[in-house]
């Protein structure tokens, strides 16, 4: 039997809560998993190698494939070398006796993350940040393929209402994602620099091929809006047969500030006027009033599906059981 091939777009958290969810519905489904993730990181570790050495930022990569590392305990001891993050400190000697040293000034690795500088190292010695990638998910055990969507490195830039608080009416232009992603103003537009990046071939190949296309949850002007922003992957995803799925966040962050559920299918439809969506899933409780989102998504061919997909404590998460449990019956589904 063919399984059913599914790419998930995205970058950070959101799509490694995704990804994790695809996995939990594996004993269920067949699945053929591809995370297509954005190359626009400009922060933190990844920020530093891309302004230090190039290439692409390897953070949201790196989620990606940790979210799809195999089960084997080695794999696993594998994924968490992979998050292991440097600090200041240097560790102490192995003997109790040993005092713990002082923190080392101007310590180069103090904040890298081990799979962002081995992400960054294979890509230097195979020439190719595909390879790379498929050959750290090997060394994972990866249940799935990630891939970049450009395999040269994108800045994010928006259009900003009120980024100086000081002066809530004035637009100005704000750069780099991580800028983007903390503005305390309005976002009222997004573009990528270069404005036309190419695609991952390799990932237009993948999307032509799916049978679903998933975007969100996720930094939706950082996140998930970018892909669409690549032509040549805004075409394959316009022009495959795939059916589509957008995941709808929990609450808005500083980036979304003010825009509601119904906004954010809007925005998606701003950016690619043609896509068509057959499906909208969102949970049953952050979706208040479900008949604006309803109608957002009619708007946009979708079916709107309500379900509980939160972590129980309260906070803003999904949780990947639940939401692999409410993907089963929407993947599965006839067209």
């Amino acid at each position: 039997m063919t399984p059913t091939r599914v790419v998930a777009f995205g970058g950070g958290h959101g799509l490694s809560a995704s990804l994790r969810a695809l996995r939990h519905c594996v004993p269920e489904l067949d699945l053929d998993i591809t995370a297509v993730v954005t190359v626009g990181d400009d922060g933190g570790s990844s920020g530093r190698l891309r302004a230090e050495r190039g290439g692409l930022p390897p953070g949201d990569l790196r989620q990606a494939l940790v979210a799809l590392a195999g089960d084997h305990p080695a794999t696993r001891r594998s994924a968490a070398l992979f998050q292991y993050r440097f600090t200041t400190a240097v560790p102490p000697a192995p003997t109790l006796a040993a005092p713990v040293p002082a923190a080392r000034a101007g310590d180069s690795l103090a904040g890298h993350a081990v799979g962002n500088l081995l992400l960054h190292g294979l890509t230097e010695l195979l020439g190719d940040p595909v390879a790379a990638l498929d050959h750290a998910g090997a060394m994972l055990g990866a249940v799935g393929r990630v891939l970049p969507m450009s395999r040269q490195p994108v800045g994010i830039e928006a259009r900003v209402r009120g980024a100086d608080p000081a002066h809530p009416d004035e637009v100005s232009t704000v750069r780099g994602q991580h800028q983007v992603a903390v503005t305390p103003g309005t976002v009222e537009s997004l573009r990528l620099n270069p404005p036309a990046p190419a695609a991952c071939a390799e990932a237009v190949t993948a999307v032509h091929a799916a049978d679903w296309l998933i975007f969100g949850p996720g930094s939706w002007y950082t996140s998930v809006l970018p892909h669409l922003l690549v032509p040549g992957l805004a075409d394959a995803i316009v022009s495959s047969s795939a059916r589509r799925l957008v995941t709808l966040n929990l609450v808005a962050e500083k980036e979304t500030s003010g825009l509601s559920l119904p906004d954010h299918l809007d925005t998606l439809r701003r950016y690619l006027p043609e896509l068509k969506v057959d499906r909208v899933l969102a949970d049953s409780t952050a979706v208040g009033d479900p008949a604006a989102v309803e109608r957002a998504a009619e708007s946009l061919g979708a079916r709107l599906v309500l379900a509980p997909v939160a972590v129980l404590d309260g906070t803003p998460r999904h949780d990947p059981a639940a939401l692999g449990a409410a993907l089963v019956p929407v993947l599965r589904a006839d067209r």
